[in-house]
């Protein structure tokens, strides 16, 4: 299975944010399954934090200047790439001036959630899709980390499921110990409708919460793994109920082995 496709969509990757459970797993799994003989592509957010100087992030030209339309406006789609040289992997940001200008992930300096956390994550689910279109790269595996990530699995069955490139694509949703308290947005379950996603596809978010938007990943998910040792006890459960292929969590040492089974099994 050499020419397996895995295409990892971050909520986080250090170095470019700090380092974490997700960060760590975000920047090590995609260098362990490069260097077992797959290829790959790697996501991320461009939060305004991020520095693009230190990074030596530059912007993709060719892969920018598409919009993306929510909620009625048009929002700029900018695409910039970066390189870990250590790892021979490049990781490719979503950028737009409207959502990742701000110098915070999903709160501000006091820890209040931003109210446009709903569009962002819209955004970046729709960007990074229609970036991987415009790449013409055929994911065998599209692997989500962290609730941020949470609406690509519903669009990846729903809104592009006739596109041929990912006709085949098996959806890995791995879910942490990243909850936060606030709703999102009442209007979220609206904004999110788009080519060929029903209202009855996002009845879940009705109540627009961590909870719901985390059920509604896995429900589009063909396998979830969990990527912290703690996760909330009612996704937990509600994981379990689905009968899905799961995979507990595993350690540091085992983990990009273990991973890498878990998508052969799967396809």
């Amino acid at each position: 299975m050499g020419n397996t496709k895995i295409l990892f969509i971050s909520q986080e990757i250090t170095p470019y944010l700090p380092e974490s459970n997700m960060s760590n797993i975000g920047r090590y799994l995609p260098q362990g399954i490069q260097e077992k003989g797959k290829e790959i592509r790697t996501f991320m957010p461009k939060y305004g934090c991020i520095n693009e100087r230190r990074n030596q992030l530059h912007e993709v030209i060719r892969l920018s200047g598409m919009n993306l339309i929510i909620d009625d406006t048009d929002h700029p789609l900018i695409i910039k790439v970066a390189s870990i040289q250590a790892a021979r992997m490049q990781v490719y940001f979503i950028d737009n001036e409207d959502y990742f200008q701000r110098k915070f992930t999903f709160q501000d300096e006091n820890g209040t959630c931003f109210e446009d956390n709903d569009e962002r994550a819209i955004f970046f689910a729709r960007g990074v899709l229609e970036t991987v279109k415009k790449l013409r790269w055929s994911p065998d595996i599209v692997h989500c980390h962290g609730w941020f990530t949470g609406l690509v699995p519903l669009y990846l069955k729903k809104a592009f499921n006739d596109e041929p490139l990912f006709s085949n694509s098996k959806m890995v949703y791995s879910v942490y110990n990243d909850d936060f308290e606030t709703d999102f947005n009442s209007t979220f379950k609206k904004k999110v409708l788009f080519n060929g996603v029903s209202k009855n596809d996002v009845k879940l978010l009705e109540q627009p919460n961590y909870l719901n938007i985390s059920k509604l990943a896995i429900n589009n998910s063909d396998a979830v793994i969990m990527g912290s040792d703690k996760i909330n006890p009612e996704i937990e459960k509600y994981i379990q109920s689905t009968k899905k292929p799961v995979l507990e969590y595993q350690d540091a040492d085992n983990y990009i082995d273990a991973y890498s089974d878990f998508y052969d099994k799967i396809l």
